[in-house]
């Protein structure tokens, strides 16, 4: 069988600070040539719509897979899938990834029997499965573990035995050098680990993954990192490092090795003080950026998005990062109900401090528990708009006022290390990558008013709707945490048996959760 898995287009605030490399994607495509399939994949952030058409109809796939990890992508992927159906209409065309786990039967619906299936959950656990069912009977389709389809679904979705199972098909890809985080340019991505043992109240990265957290073993990820050709690397776990065991056991297994990259990574303060030794490591492997999720910058943020870590502790891993001497990048979440003296307070803070400030904007997620317990109503049910730059939530200010205080607010934190700034601080690091024919970031460098536009965010508002997004449910049944947590898990929680955590790590992680 011909299998072409297909990844859709950009959304904003990547056209201008990265394009990343479809990890997920790869190593779907990887297990569909392991399961005996002809295999192709098509990246819509690097090519165009015209260019999948083609391949469509040239190539002529018998199974069409797309991935969905974002929600604003989804009604562009709904009419691609579509598409495909009507130039295939014998072949099977699926939708999975994250955010079609979550809103499987709407994305069906909306699909008008166009669309098969949705793989629900892990896709290297379940794609051959739904391989198999194809093989034998296509009919059948539906009773695949995390398969939904219109005849019914299957059983709850799997794991896979081991994360060292499966490596990312790098090889389809066709324009490796167009991906890019900030100046690590080009960049590739790797996972050290799935799954993430918190669970933030606007995150659904812990419902997806049932509150697993699994890992892979220290020589696999070496292998890993030998056979990528980039120099930047980012390690896309939601969180890196907990446990110190595994970051010292690659880290020295690379040093042995004479292997040095620019990495990017992703960790919570009280995990970066918590392996203070671990970090220092990796400085010296290479690490040039750290993605600190600090969220907000006064105690009622963090309790409003349940961050669970004390503002001071925040500050102090702030504090740690700069002495490595690294570039720290930090995360602020920017609620709808600020006025314009919040929004001056942030931004006269973000010009105090050396890093590089993101804020995005409070978005409720389906599979999130804010999704659930957001007293306030939503404004739209307009996939595109949850982007984490619209708002969908009622605004304090005018939507207008909003969107010019936010733009003003980002374009302070986008002056500091973006534009002539950047050239003049990091001339030698672009003249390097000019050098070597990367142009992605320099390109970049001053996009930002042509992208960040309040007017252009206020008339997306006013595009006509073709697909909405089903209001949540709030039900009684709901009337316990637990209970709310039950109802948005993909994959079942496993409990203590799904973590592998040792018991100090353990123990760490539930304090920090409040759990005695």
């Amino acid at each position: 069988m011909k299998f072409l898995a297909v990844h859709p287009s950009p959304l904003m605030y990547t056209k201008v600070f990265l394009r990343l490399e479809p990890l997920g994607l790869e190593l779907v495509a990887d297990t569909a040539r392991k399961s005996g399939c002809e295999t192709r994949l098509i990246d819509l952030q690097v090519e165009s719509h015209q260019d999948l058409y083609r391949l469509l109809d040239d190539w002529q796939p018998d199974i069409v897979a797309f991935s969905l990890n974002y929600l604003a992508n989804v009604p562009e992927v709904i009419d691609l899938a579509k598409a495909s159906k009507e130039r295939l209409p014998q072949g099977f065309v699926f939708i999975g990834g994250h955010s079609a786990s979550f809103t499987a039967e709407e994305i069906l619906e909306h699909g008008e029997g166009k669309i098969d299936a949705i793989l629900r959950g892990e896709g290297e656990s379940g794609l051959p499965l739904l391989l198999q069912a194809l093989r034998e009977d296509p009919a059948n389709a539906h009773t695949v573990p995390g398969v939904v389809t219109m005849k019914g679904q299957g059983g709850q979705p799997t794991f896979i035995p081991h994360l060292d199972d499966v490596s990312p098909a790098r090889d389809l890809i066709k324009h490796r050098k167009k991906y890019f985080l900030g100046m690590l340019d080009p960049c590739a991505s790797i996972e050290f680990s799935r799954g993430c043992p918190w669970d933030c109240s606007f995150c659904s990265a812990w419902t997806f993954y049932g509150r697993s957290y699994r890992v892979m073993s220290p020589e696999k990820v070496v292998e890993e990192i030998e056979r990528i050709r980039e120099p930047g690397l980012f390690i896309v776990d939601d969180v890196a490092f907990i446990q110190e065991k595994m970051g010292f056991e690659i880290g020295e297994a690379l040093l042995r090795r004479g292997i040095r990259k620019n990495y990017y990574l992703e960790t919570r303060g009280d995990v970066l003080l918590r392996n203070k030794d671990v970090f220092r490591l990796w400085k010296k492997l290479g690490m040039s950026y750290l993605f600190l999720g600090i969220e907000s910058i006064d105690e009622g943020g963090l309790e409003k998005y349940r961050k669970r870590i004390d503002l001071s502790r925040n500050f102090e891993a702030l504090e740690f990062a700069r002495s490595l001497g690294i570039q720290v990048a930090i995360n602020i979440i920017a609620d709808t109900d600020w006025d314009r003296e919040r929004f001056k307070v942030v931004r006269e803070w973000c010009k105090e401090v050396p890093e590089i400030v993101n804020i995005s904007i409070n978005t409720p997620y389906p599979g999130t528990e804010s999704w659930l317990t957001e007293s306030r109503n939503l404004t739209t049910r307009d996939y595109r708009l949850f982007d984490i730059q619209h708002a969908v939530l009622p605004t304090r200010m005018s939507l207008e006022e909003f969107y010019a205080e936010l733009i003003e607010t980002q374009r302070v934190m986008f002056t500091k290390h973006m534009g002539w700034a950047a050239v003049r601080d990091l001339g030698k690091v672009i003249g390097g990558n000019l050098l070597r024919g990367q142009t992605n970031f320099v390109r970049n460098l001053w996009k930002f008013d042509k992208v960040y536009d309040p007017k252009l965010q206020l008339a997306d508002h006013k595009l006509p709707v073709k697909y909405e997004m089903k209001p949540p449910v709030r039900d009684t049944k709901f009337a316990t945490a637990k209970a709310l947590s039950q109802s948005l898990y993909i994959h079942q929680p496993l409990g203590r048996a799904s973590r592998q955590l040792d018991d100090a790590t353990e123990k760490f992680v539930d304090e920090s959760r409040g759990v005695a």
